[in-house]
């Protein structure tokens, strides 16, 4: 039984909402898979984020009309497709395409789009070697964990380089009036030593 138009609709409704919250499009021939095998895809691509729409070209292309940043996915729109939209962690749901494509060996990457530009698959392909989304977190966290311990570390030789800082000026102050009391010294005797001569010439 062919689908109602209200049922289209329904499905290209629901492809331009899905298409809003994506990043990436990937386009598969997924001739030769079973239906088990659809589902297994599904589940790999689920952890990802990504959503696979199996339909049909006409309603794809529907759904992409008059939409520049979806556009080129019509230069892919031909045999058996399903549709892998990707909402952010699109290294991840390529790594696990690749992963079921191994595995199947059924499945024909055709190319995808990012951002308004058509992608080949040895384009997908440099994407997917990419760090995933949790990989980036990672190298992030770890980071800044680093450099929270070179502050703590800083802050911690505070303390310790004020206090030379402060000895090495008291240290000044001392060898400063060590060197004004030694002179107040030859001060004084020479104060005595003239008074001394004074008392010998008025005996005189």
């Amino acid at each position: 039984m062919g689908r109602t138009l209200e049922n289209k609709k329904e499905i290209v409704a629901d492809l331009k909402e899905t298409l809003s919250e994506s990043t990436l499009a990937l386009v598969i021939d997924y001739q030769g898979l079973t239906v088990s095998e659809i589902t297994d895809l599904r589940r790999r691509l689920r952890p990802s984020g990504t959503v696979c729409k199996v339909t049909k070209n006409t309603l794809m292309g529907i759904a992409i009309k008059g939409d520049e940043k979806w556009q080129p996915l019509s230069e892919l729109l031909n045999g058996a497709s399903a549709f892998l939209l990707v909402k952010e962690d699109f290294s991840s749901a390529i790594k696990a395409y690749q992963e079921f494509q191994k595995v199947t060996k059924k499945t024909e990457l055709r190319g995808g789009v990012l951002e308004g530009r058509l992608l080949k698959e040895p384009d997908v392909k440099i994407l997917g070697d990419l760090p995933s989304k949790e990989q980036l977190i990672a190298q992030i966290a770890g980071a800044i964990n680093s450099l929270a311990t070179k502050i703590a570390v800083g802050i911690n030789e505070v303390p310790g380089s004020l206090a030379r800082a402060l000895q090495a000026v008291a240290d000044q102050e001392q060898s400063g009036g060590s060197t004004e009391t030694a002179a107040e010294a030859d001060s004084s005797t020479e104060a005595v030593a003239e008074a001394d001569s004074s008392t010998e010439t008025a005996a005189e």
